[in-house]
């Protein structure tokens, strides 16, 4: 589990660094994320919390690259996509900025304050 764990934080130091990329490059996915458009969900994956079509497109097209990558990096860390992508949702809800959207673990949207958000107690 602690491979997992390990390869998850290179993958969202990856991610995270790719995300702030792809964040200067598509100004529609900036201004959705300062917007509170979107935001972290526990199962790694992003989640429009509101907005239309195009915004719901951007969003299907960030998830299928981060399950490509989570794929990958399940199978040389000998774990499932799932406990790849649920490690890695633990990591990225962990590391938003106050004032992003994030989803609990029961579902509900927040505002990420100075405080640290609320995350799925199976987060080390």
């Amino acid at each position: 589990m602690r491979k997992i764990w390990m390869a998850a934080a290179m993958l969202m130091l990856i991610g995270g660094a790719a995300g702030a990329a792809w964040a200067q490059r598509d100004p529609a996915y900036a201004a959705a994320r300062s917007a509170g458009q979107v935001g972290e969900q526990p199962d790694g994956y992003l989640g429009a919390v509101g907005g239309g079509g195009e915004l719901r497109a951007l969003v299907s097209n960030i998830n299928i690259q981060r399950k490509s990558a989570y794929t990958r990096q399940a199978a040389e860390s000998g774990a499932t996509v799932e406990q790849f992508a649920f490690t890695s949702g633990c990591n990225l809800v962990a590391a938003t900025a106050p004032g992003e959207k994030y989803r609990t673990p029961g579902g509900a949207w927040r505002t990420r304050d100075a405080g640290q958000p609320e995350r799925d107690p199976r987060c080390v």
